[in-house]
C-alpha cells in the first residue's frame, strides 16, 4: 500500500535573478512500513521536501499524497488538522514545551484537537520509551537522549500515517544516537510504522532500507537493500554500491 505518493514536486523561493529551484519534479512513492533515509549536500533540498510533508510549507507545484489525502490542495485549517492526526515530526533539537512534563509533551497533540489520549497507547509508548520514571520531569530535567524519546512519544501519540525525522540524532553522541536509532527501527519493525529520516549521517542512512539522496533539488539516487528494485529520476545510468542492488525502472 502506498501511504506516500510525490508527484512533479517543485519549490522554487524569488523571482528573476533572486529565482532559486529547491525541489525540480521530484517524483517518488513510499510503502506502508518502509524505513528510508534522505540525503544530500547542504542546499540540496532535502530539509525544504521535508517540510512539505510534513505540511509546514507549500509545494510551488505538484502533489503530496499522504494515505490517499492530497494534503497541497488543503486549506491551512484542513492542512493543520490533517498534520496533527496524522504526521509525526521529529527535530534535532526536541522542540519540547518547557512549562509541560513528560506527559503531558508527549499528550500534547490528542489535548490540542480536544480528544483524550488512549491511555494503552500511551502505557505501551512510556514502556518501550523507557520514560516510567521521568512522566513528571520538566525537559530541561531530562537528558538530550530522554528529551529527544519524549519527542518521539509525541510524534507517535496519534498513529501517525507518517513518521517524518530531520537529524533527530544531530544534537546527541553516539551512545544516545543508536538508542534513538534502534527505537525508531523497533516501532518501524513491530508495529509497521512508515519512517522517514532526514540526516546527512552516512552511518545512519546506512541502516535504512532505502535511501534517496537528494542533489540541486532533484532526485539521483534512490537505493533499496539487495534484492529490492528502486526508483529514480535520472535515467541512463546503472551503478552498484556495495549492500545495495540498484534496478532502474
Amino acid at each position: 500500500m502506498k501511504i506516500l505518493e510525490i508527484k512533479n514536486l517543485n519549490k522554487v523561493y524569488g523571482v528573476g535573478d533572486t529565482k532559486v529551484v529547491a525541489l525540480d519534479h521530484v517524483n517518488f512513492d513510499i510503502e506502508q512500513g518502509e524505513f528510508v533515509a534522505i540525503v544530500g549536500p547542504s542546499g540540496s533540498g532535502k530539509s525544504t521536501l521535508m517540510h512539505i510533508l510534513g505540511g509546514v510549507d507549500r509545494a510551488t507545484s505538484g502533489e503530496v499524497r499522504i494515505a490517499g489525502t492530497n494534503i497541497s490542495k488543503l486549506n491551512e485549517t484542513d492542512l493543520a488538522i490533517f498534520r496533527r492526526r496524522n504526521i509525526g515530526l521529529i527535530y534535532q533539537f526536541y522542540n519540547l514545551i518547557p512549562i509541560l512534563n513528560v506527559e503531558e509533551n508527549m499528550t500534547l497533540p490528542i489535548l490540542l484537537d480536544n480528544r483524550k489520549p488512549d491511555k494503552a497507547l500511551l502505557k505501551e509508548l512510556i514502556q518501550k520509551l523507557g520514560l516510567g520514571k521521568r512522566l513528571k520531569h520538566l525537559p530541561n530535567q531530562l537528558s538530550g537522549g530522554q528529551q529527544q524519546r519524549v519527542s518521539i512519544g509525541r510524534a507517535l501519540i496519534n498513529h501517525p500515517a507518517l513518521l517524518l525525522a530531520d537529524e533527530p540524532t544531530g544534537n546527541l553522541d553516539s551512545a544516545n544516537t543508536k538508542e534513538i536509532m534502534e527505537l525508531l527501527r523497533k516501532f518501524n519493525r513491530e508495529n509497521n510504522q512508515t519512517v522517514i529520516i532526514i540526516t546527512h549521517d552516512e552511518r545512519i542512512a546506512l541502516s535504512a532500507d532505502r535511501v534517496i539522496t537528494i542533489e540541486d533539488g532533484r532526485i539521483t539516487r534512490d537505493e533499496r537493500k539487495s534484492g529490492v528494485s528502486s526508483r529514480r529520476n535520472r535515467e541512463d545510468e546503472d551503478y552498484l554500491d556495495e549492500g545495495y542492488d540498484v534496478e532502474v525502472i
